[in-house]
């Protein structure tokens, strides 16, 4: 390319923000594997920097990291409470599940039933199903890891990136005065800028739903009379917030109170209540709420839902509408409201 069509190139608006959008849309498809922690960072810094906004609205004197290390020390103190009060209850849960499961399989009645299941199912597709059954709890177990050291590593990302805030925020600020490729990073900025209005639009929309699934909850289980029921309660709002996994991490530890409670029938229970409430979430709360908070049609929420479910997977249920709005305010079809939100940098 010569100095002259460069020059062209880079007065030409429209065209170098519609390169930078594909560049960007490459790069995030090609670390595609690390996108829950790209998509976790993204969360928790934000609700951290407009934490920090909030607070100093009242207490305007009080420094930013003051906010963050007081805020970063009570979620510490909180998962440990969660992990050192809880985990030792599901495990021992599990372990009684484990016992009944045993001696179910060991009685009398049930060696009948084995013997006529043998008598029809080969011995084969028995090994066959159970080598199946034993893979699909590696991968969740591999799954479940995978997630669990994206949370961490986001936490770690969004701590450092809040904790000097205003440090960030000036450093960033010389890429946009780059005299070579300052026009580069003004479309980063444009397009980040963009999307991070619309996302804390969507994002205002999820911690209404997580409210509505967490009433819920708590209605389904004051009726089973389950115990701690402020302490589940807390566990499914957090859960509810967070887009991946959510589902099968709260359906677990409430699975192992349920049966401690009233046995494998409150489990059936449990999962019958979490199926309702999230095909609620998913078929409902979504639409309205999404729609309500960005202005678009249901009918156009519900499909952005299903199509961008099915290409990202759980992750599409977050991502979906606010990639849609972003396409429709950088094609000019519909702008984003200045006043949506104090999502604005």
């Amino acid at each position: 390319m010569t100095l002259s069509s460069w020059k062209k190139f880079t007065a030409n608006i429209s065209l170098h923000r519609v390169v930078v959008l594909l560049l960007i849309i490459t790069v995030l498809y090609a670390a595609r594997g690390m996108m829950n922690t790209i998509l976790l960072t993204f969360i928790f810094t934000y609700l951290i920097v407009h934490w920090i906004r909030l607070v100093q609205r009242f207490i305007p004197k009080l420094p930013s990291i003051v906010i963050v290390l007081v805020t970063y020390i009570l979620l510490i103190l909180g998962l440990y409470y969660v992990v050192t009060d809880y985990l030792p209850m599901i495990v021992n849960q599990i372990a009684k599940m484990v016992d009944s499961l045993i001696k179910f399989y060991q009685s009398n009645d049930m060696n009948g039933v084995m013997k006529l299941i043998n008598h029809y199912v080969s011995t084969r597709t028995i090994i066959s199903q159970a080598k199946h059954g034993v893979t699909l709890a590696v991968n969740t177990l591999t799954s479940i890891g995978t997630l669990t050291i994206s949370f961490v590593m986001s936490l770690i990302l969004s701590f450092f990136y809040t904790i000097e805030l205003k440090q960030m925020n000036e450093f960033s600020q010389l890429f946009l005065e780059s005299k070579s490729l300052g026009w580069f990073f003004k479309d980063i900025y444009y397009f980040g800028k963009k999307f991070v209005n619309t996302f804390g639009v969507v994002l205002e929309a999820q911690f209404f739903i997580a409210i509505c699934n967490t009433v819920l909850t708590l209605i389904c289980l004051s009726f089973m009379h389950m115990p701690q029921i402020f302490a589940l309660g807390l566990m499914v709002f957090i859960l509810s917030l967070v887009p991946v996994a959510g589902v099968i991490i709260s359906l677990i530890p409430l699975s192992m109170v349920a049966y401690s409670v009233g046995g494998f029938r409150y489990v059936v229970y449990i999962i019958i209540m979490i199926l309702v409430i999230h095909a609620l979430e998913a078929y409902v709360l979504n639409p309205k709420f999404m729609s309500s908070r960005t202005e678009l049609p249901i009918f156009y929420t519900f499909v952005v839902l299903l199509v961008s479910e099915h290409l990202f997977g759980t992750w599409g249920l977050i991502v979906g509408v606010p990639i849609f709005t972003f396409l429709l305010d950088i094609c000019d079809v519909k702008q984003i409201r200045k006043g949506s939100r104090n999502s604005q940098k």
